[in-house]
């Protein structure tokens, strides 16, 4: 049985890094007793697979991971038997079986929607300076990759940019392939001035059929906490 799970990343627990996300996940799973299947060899592990990096420090209330389970495992009562094991700032949404051979995270998830707050600002001139982004056509930023500084055209990664009417923060939609672009790209793109302040990310796509849909659809009773909501607010 593969299940994916949906949670949520919020306040301090946001400096947690990946790796260390990973171990409280295999930690958790542990404590709350699920049967997670285990690769086989000299040094067995838990066959957890997670979906984008999140970076550290930033929140998010749509976070995703993949488990093997060596048996049946009941999806409707694990979030109450995950959410204990969990420190404070992470929380199960939701749980569902998916099919085998469905690929995996890092593969199907093509963007991303974030909520921004930008500093250095006020919300007139953000404004301002991102809609001259949108109508250019092309957006140079450079960056490192693989240890090399290279510059990239990434105008088409970006999808849409909303800005908040009374505070320099933004909802934005950036695509993560061929090449994805971070949120302190998008903002270096807007200008050197600028710096992010609290980062949360909202939603991840994917593709199905030429629509767009999340990796796991929250079912009603499964709704982000009011913290989440208050946090995204």
């Amino acid at each position: 049985m593969k299940v994916r799970v949906r949670f949520e990343k919020l306040g301090k627990v946001r400096f947690t890094s990946h790796r260390d996300v990973a171990r409280i996940w295999e930690r958790a799973l542990r404590r709350a007793t699920v049967p997670v299947a285990y690769t086989q060899g000299f040094s067995p592990h838990p066959k957890l697979s997670f979906g984008l990096a999140l970076s550290t420090g930033h929140e998010s209330l749509g976070e995703y991971l993949d488990v093997d389970a060596a048996e049946a495992v009941d999806l409707e009562e694990l979030p109450a038997r995950l959410d204990p094991c969990l420190p404070v700032g992470m929380r199960v949404q939701a749980a569902a079986e998916i099919e085998p051979g469905t690929p995996s995270l890092q593969e199907a998830v093509i963007a991303c929607t974030w909520r921004i707050e930008v500093r250095g600002t006020d919300h007139q001139e953000l404004r301002r300076r991102v809609d001259d982004v949108l109508a250019a056509d092309t957006v140079i930023v450079t960056r490192t990759r693989k240890g090399r500084t290279v510059t990239d055209d990434v105008r088409a990664a970006i999808e849409v940019i909303d800005v908040d009417d009374s505070s320099p923060s933004m909802d934005t939609t950036l695509a993560t392939q061929p090449r994805g672009l971070r949120p302190a790209e998008l903002i270096a793109a807007l200008g050197d001035d600028l710096s992010e302040g609290r980062v949360c990310r909202l939603h991840q796509w994917m593709s199905v059929d030429g629509a767009r849909r999340e990796p796991l659809v929250l079912p009603a009773f499964a709704t982000p906490s009011t913290h989440a909501e208050a946090r995204a607010s």
